[in-house]
Order: C-alpha cells, then sequence, then structure tokens
C-alpha cells in the first residue's frame, strides 16, 4: 500500500526511524485496528493511533458523552456533551488525520456480538472498564486468532498486556488468555465504580498511549512483545513494574481440555 507525498511527508519521522520506515508506515496504513471504548483509555488510544497513520480504526461504545467526562476523556471537548463518544471521537480523528477511516459502531459489545465485531479488524484494543467486557473480547480474540492488546486503570494505577492466546511461545507452550491472569471476575460491587472511587485523569493518559505503542509494535513487528508480562504503574509514586505470568492448563480456551481452535 503505497503513501501519497503528503503522507510521506507526515509521517516522516517515522518513516526515518530504522524499526518502521516506509515498509513499517505502509504497515499502518493498511492495519485495521479495533478500538472498544471511546472513554479515558480510548481516547489516547485513538489519537495516537491515528496520528501514527493507522488506515482504519473501529470504534465501539454505547455512551454519551458527559460533562464529567472531560477530566480524562481528552479526545472529546465541552461541545460534544450529550452527543455520542463514537461520533465524537470520529470527529476528532477527521480533524487529526484526514488519511484515517473511521468505523463507528455506538453500541455496547457483549458475549453476543464480540466475535462479529472482533473478527473484521486486524487487531483490538481493549479500553473498556469492566470485567464482563474484558472477558468477552478475550474470548472473542481467542476465537478469531486475533492479537489483544488490554488495558485496565484504577484510582492512582494501571496495567496492560497483550494476549496471543492462539498462538504458543518458542518451547511449544501454549500462550497465556486473559483467563490465566484473571481466571474470575470479581464479585459484582467488591470494586468501586470511577465515579464512586475517582480516578486521576493524566493516569489514563500514560496507560493509553502505552496502549497504542503495543498496538504499533504489533502492526509494525519491532520490539519485544507484551505476551506473558503484565506492566503495572502506580501514579502516585510513579513507578512501573512487570511482572510475568504463564499459561494456565485449567484455562478454558486453550487449557488441557479445550478444543483444539479451528482456523478462523
Amino acid at each position: 500500500m503505497s503513501l501519497s507525498p503528503a503522507e510521506i511527508e507526515r509521517y516522516a519521522r517515522h518513516i526515518v526511524l530504522r524499526d518502521v520506515g516506509g515498509p513499517g508506515q505502509q504497515k499502518l496504513k493498511a492495519a485495521r485496528v479495533l478500538v472498544v471504548g471511546a472513554g479515558g483509555l480510548g481516547a489516547p488510544v485513538i489519537q495516537y493511533l491515528a496520528a501514527a497513520g493507522v488506515g482504519t480504526i473501529g470504534i465501539i461504545d454505547d455512551e454519551a458523552v458527559t460533562l464529567s467526562n472531560l477530566q480524562r476523556q481528552v479526545i472529546h471537548d465541552t461541545a460534544a456533551v450529550g452527543t455520542a463518544k463514537v461520533g465524537s471521537a470520529a470527529v476528532a480523528v477527521a480533524r487529526l488525520n484526514p488519511h484515517v477511516e473511521v468505523e463507528m459502531h455506538a453500541e455496547r459489545l457483549d458475549a453476543e456480538n464480540a466475535a462479529g465485531f472482533v473478527s473484521r479488524y486486524d487487531i483490538v484494543a481493549d479500553c473498556s472498564d469492566n470485567f464482563a467486557t474484558r472477558y468477552a473480547v478475550s474470548d472473542a480474540c481467542h476465537g478469531a486468532a486475533k492479537t489483544l492488546v488490554t488495558g485496565a486503570v484504577g484510582q492512582f494505577d494501571g496495567s496492560l498486556t497483550t494476549i496471543k492466546s492462539y498462538a504458543r511461545a518458542a518451547d511449544g507452550t501454549p500462550n497465556p488468555t486473559y483467563r490465566c491472569l484473571f481466571p474470575d471476575a470479581p464479585p459484582d460491587g467488591l470494586l468501586p465504580t470511577c465515579a464512586e472511587a475517582g480516578i486521576l485523569g493524566a493516569l489514563v493518559g500514560v496507560i493509553g498511549a502505552l496502549q497504542a505503542n503495543e498496538v504499533i509494535k504489533e502492526i509494525v513487528g519491532f520490539g519485544e512483545s507484551l505476551v506473558g508480562r503484565l506492566v503495572l504503574f502506580d501514579a502516585r509514586d510513579t513507578r512501573f513494574e512487570t511482572i510475568r505470568y504463564a499459561w494456565d492448563p485449567a484455562n478454558p480456551l486453550n487449557g488441557s481440555a479445550a478444543a483444539p481452535l479451528s482456523k478462523p
């Protein structure tokens, strides 16, 4: 997929990077990325993927912009309050980079429709705010053999990892699934919502930017993947930690008793 003279100038700082170059930028232009959620995490993910020249960005979110969103969901502005988040995000992308196509899905992703959405894209960035959606997205990515970059945030802390549960590690062991990392969702009401507990606005920018970085790495093919590694960020003390996690033979997706994954 060729680049126009305007695109070559726009992405010049990528093209001179040894690990990206012209071929890497062409991969970005050809890529289709689904972003689940156009809120706190989704805002920087969408903005940085659009700025990077990802050719098609799908955005799925069923909510409207509220005034209380604007403290952290920086893709939206005051004039967008009351409008659909997917529409507001699409307007922002068009303003940022006219070479990027946005596919808007103004609905809620769940276990029933996740497979249909995920199958239409090359890679998925999960920027949702609840475990039900995270499980639905990760299960669908496993079934469709799609790479998933998933992030989460709390009051002052965030995390992210990459899931390729459809593939195997160099030693032949299956890669871990999201359910290897979090076998069960916490009971309802155990974790306070953002509205109840609050959240540091800049925190979502840090984690969202890191998510976008991992998506770009996976598309272009440079650096070490976050598969099997969970990055933890403490915004209160500005501290990063990385922990490793492994395949759980008891997980229902690619565990010892799971049915073989059919090719999509």
